[in-house]
């Protein structure tokens, strides 16, 4: 809360307005300086102004300007702030899905100023953008014949349905006609294309021989998408990919969700490298889920079709930065992701962790308890698992504290409180998470 300077007088008062340093004086000092060179002028001035506004007002004392102004600078020039994810969904979309690697992160970072991303430095000449990005790909699928990179994964759909499918028939199972998000639905980003889309099947079952019905001349390919954000349960039926390359058409399957390998935590997730295995002729998926890398669309598949999409123009308007391809090419070729260490998370560690936390936040006053709780995957991968996991429990008034508070943490709220889940959140980051709850109780 805060402590206003109240003047005794009204001469006083007018003393304490004079005794609010200029402008210009505050700015020379050092750490506004260095500040200027790393967010601008512009960010440090407006830092600087606001506070003499609040010294005016009689909220800090005139001396405190510059304190107050270093204070409330931003971490970065950006508005994005970085937050710890204690929601218990590992891959969650409001706040960017797969948090990058050490390795990745360090990449970016080295890729940001002039690179050999187009360039062949031994002998001088033009070369393949993203080259070693996509080695790195196809050396993760052997089974792919050929990669290709966009910037997400429904553009890598949308690519493959221009390139492919335009003024031709795409046949798709109803069950599949799926909503992406934000309103986004798949039927309507095909249509778009110029493709015209062929329904077979029902909603809960649909065979091989439904699309062996429907497929003809002005088949451009069958479709096979994987539901990632729902289950259908009970009298169900689906045509697997070997049973579909069986017709003699290409078979495209869309498994979203970015597994390049089969997982054992999540057995009925579709990944590439089954589906290429099992017929498909191309797979797309994105990046930035349980592969644990940036937003990008994956391509994977037969070497006449891939072609036919990295040289198709709407790849130019798809294609990716080298930032995306720094970040992809060290997930790939780097140490284990965040992404995958949440996913292998051992529950007894987990609630190891949260009795040590919440012991060391009872120990300051703090109503907090360890409790178990349930993770999912989120993202639009492995729908309707859930991985065991513990949390600390708060009171819910907590949440929009955290939330706001310096290092800003996005929990869940559950039966009257707040629960802050570990198995999204980096063991190193404990403390981090102590010392925002810890600042969350005295707000």
């Amino acid at each position: 809360m805060d402590q206003r300077v109240v003047p005794q007088a009204t001469g006083e008062h007018t003393d304490v307005r004079r005794r609010i340093p200029r402008t210009d004086a505050v700015l020379r000092d050092p750490r506004l300086v260095q500040a200027a060179r790393r967010l601008g002028t512009g960010a440090v001035k407006a830092a600087v102004r606001e506070a003499q506004d609040r010294a005016r007002d009689g909220v800090i004392a005139p001396e405190a300007v510059a304190d107050t102004a270093v204070a409330a600078l931003p971490a970065t020039a950006g508005g994005l702030r970085p937050v710890l994810n204690a929601t218990g969904v590992l891959l969650h979309t409001n706040l960017g899905r797969a948090p990058l690697s050490a390795a990745a992160r360090h990449a970016v970072r080295e890729a940001a100023g002039p690179t050999d991303v187009e360039l062949d430095l031994r002998t001088g000449v033009r070369a393949r953008r993203g080259r070693t990005a996509l080695a790195a790909l196809a050396g993760r699928v052997p089974s792919a014949a050929a990669v290709h990179v966009v910037n997400n994964g429904a553009a890598a759909l949308v690519l493959a349905a221009t390139a492919l499918a335009a003024g031709k028939e795409i046949v798709i199972g109803r069950g599949e006609m799926v909503e992406i998000g934000d309103g986004f639905r798949l039927p309507d980003l095909l249509v778009s294309t110029g493709a015209r889309l062929r329904e077979v099947g029902t909603t809960n079952r649909t065979t091989a021989a439904d699309y062996a019905a429907a497929v003809g001349p002005d088949t451009a390919f069958v479709l096979k998408v994987h539901p990632s954000n729902f289950r259908v349960t009970g009298f169900t039926r689906t045509a697997g990919t070997g049973e579909l390359a069986a017709l003699g058409v290409p078979v495209v399957v869309d498994i979203g969700s970015g597994l390049l390998a089969p997982h054992p935590r999540l057995p009925a997730e579709p990944d590439a490298t089954s589906q290429l295995r099992a017929g498909a002729s191309l797979v797309t998926a994105s990046g930035d889920k349980l592969l644990g890398g940036p937003q990008c669309g994956l391509l994977l598949g037969e070497e006449r079709l891939v072609r036919a999409l990295a040289r198709h123009p709407l790849a130019r308007a798809l294609r990716v930065d080298k930032l995306t391809l720094a970040a992809l090419e060290a997930t790939l070729t780097g140490p284990e992701t965040p992404t995958a260490a949440a996913l292998a998370a051992d529950p007894a560690v987990l609630a190891h962790r949260a009795v040590r936390l919440a012991a060391a936040l009872r120990a300051d006053g703090i109503d907090v308890r360890a409790v178990a709780g349930s993770a999912t995957v989120g993202g639009g991968g492995a729908p309707g698992v859930t991985l065991p996991s513990a949390a600390l429990s708060l009171p819910e008034r907590y949440a929009a504290a955290l939330r706001t508070g310096p290092v800003p943490v996005v929990g869940r709220l559950e039966a009257g409180r707040c629960l802050l889940d570990l198995r999204a959140v980096p063991p190193e980051d404990d403390d981090r998470l102590a010392r925002a709850v810890r600042s969350a109780a005295k707000r």
